[in-house]
């Protein structure tokens, strides 16, 4: 046996799910970088540029996130329980597998964007110059959007194996190479021209090809526990990581679909300025989806293997384990985020309507932060055991208890604090019924049930 498949197989779980954690956390940091230094230059071409950007951010953003964590769950899943059994034929041919869905869907979405792209960015409400500058980006950055689609693939390959490392130091040469080329593309220096808007598209697409290659190299190299061969096409192996990717998928477009109603909400309570220190203050939570995917990857791995290894016991500690583990640091932060709002707050702005809508949303959702770390980090185990009606089921609760429950509280009662109760009532539902769920052994019910 294969020493990385061992250690997810018998190794103590705590200091195992430690080890394998911290490259993906620095991973998820990494690329939460981009956007971040990507924002910090394009602001110095002027509002228009930054808006258009704005404009493409978050279809780009549902792309890493389909690709990364609901497809790539799905391949790491599928991988993992392979190797846990003892197939290593099968997860070889699901590397190439795994390729085709995430190239064909690469494809896709260059499509979609390059054809229907503007469409798009004028619903999101752009027009005029920002408008214009949202095509130059968007036409870049998704023109290459296989890329993206690619690497993710190869990094989901990589982690199904246990290999959390080599993906972290792939990423990270990308953003390493976005720093220095970001600027230069978009300013000019030398012999480079200035491309503007368009020349932070060429530094991400420069990025995500340099992370690309290097996950080829990997994969390629032998050192994945999945090895790339060609074999034929077989549909159980694709029905393998889709049952797992596509169900997934669906809950990334159920927190999208939640933020969007819940700002919706919050707009018809507050007005402009509760959206305001809603979004700044809903910033946090956002944050708190890449340091969960840290713990996220390894459960995928070691729950995917030990449930194919039949160890399901141990792959249920494992998961409760990262789920105790993902609420106390989850909660940590949303109990000093209740305390101390404005030292999150005062980061984006000083006006004082913002501060106090931001702050009354951190002092009531804050401490419920716990249970949504709970339920994501459960939901990605899930994946690895290739079992997610559960997770699926507790976030469409959550989005009933946000949307409904928020809606008929301010009709009730006319108070914007009712409206941010029901968001954190929504995150305590979710969390628990995750967990609650998980603990009781829903996983393995229908195998037992066939059992008798």
């Amino acid at each position: 046996m294969n020493p990385r498949t061992r250690l997810l197989l018998h190794g103590p779980i705590l200091p195992t799910l430690l080890r394998l954690a911290w490259p993906s956390t620095l991973v998820m940091l990494a690329q939460a970088s981009v956007g971040l230094i990507e924002t910090w230059w394009v602001a110095h071409l002027g509002s228009d540029a930054l808006a258009g950007m704005a404009l493409v951010f978050p279809g780009f953003m549902m792309m890493q996130m389909l690709s990364n964590g609901a497809l790539g769950g799905g391949i790491s899943s599928a991988i993992a329980r392979a190797l846990g059994a003892g197939h290593q034929d099968q997860a070889d041919a699901l590397v190439l597998h795994a390729l085709v869905i995430n190239g064909l869907l690469g494809l896709a979405a260059s499509a979609l964007f390059l054809t229907k792209g503007e469409a798009i960015y004028r619903m999101l409400g752009g027009d005029g110059a920002a408008l214009e500058l949202a095509m130059r980006y968007s036409d870049v950055v998704f023109a290459f959007s296989i890329l993206v689609w690619l690497g993710s693939a190869l990094a989901s390959v990589l982690r199904g194996g246990g290999n959390m490392l080599l993906p972290a130091v792939a990423i990270i040469a990308g953003v390493v190479l976005l720093i220095p080329l970001s600027p230069v593309l978009i300013f000019g220096w030398g012999p480079v021209p200035a491309l503007g808007v368009a020349g932070a598209g060429w530094a991400v697409v420069a990025g995500s090809g340099l992370t690309a290659l290097v996950l080829a190299w990997a994969v390629l190299s032998g050192r994945s526990l999945a090895r790339f061969r060609l074999a034929p096409l077989r549909w159980p192996l694709f029905a393998d990581i889709l049952k797992v990717g596509l169900v997934a998928s669906l809950s990334t477009l159920q927190t999208t679909l939640t933020v969007a109603m819940t700002t919706a909400l919050v707009a018809r309570a507050g007005g402009a300025d509760a959206v305001a220190g809603y979004g700044t203050g809903s910033r946090l939570e956002y944050l708190l989806v890449p340091l969960v995917f840290g713990l996220g990857a390894p459960l995928v791995a070691m729950v995917g293997t030990n449930v194919g290894a039949g160890q399901r016991a141990r792959a249920l500690r494992i998961a409760l384990t990262g789920g105790a583990l993902a609420f106390v640091v989850t909660e940590s932060l949303g109990l000093a985020a209740a305390f101390f709002p404005e030292a999150w707050l005062g980061l984006f702005g000083s006006d004082p309507r913002m501060l106090a809508a931001g702050t009354t949303y951190l002092q009531h959702v804050g401490p419920a932060y716990g249970f949504f770390g709970l339920g994501l980090s459960l939901y990605f185990a899930s994946q690895g055991a290739g079992k997610l009606f559960w997770p699926l089921a507790a976030g469409m609760l959550r989005l009933a208890i946000a949307v409904l429950g928020g809606w008929a509280a301010f009709a009730i009662t006319g108070s914007l604090d009712w409206v941010f109760v029901a968001l954190a009532a929504g995150l305590v539902v979710y969390g628990a019924l995750v967990a609650g769920s998980i603990a009781s052994g829903v996983w393995f019910k229908e195998e037992k049930n066939r059992g008798h």
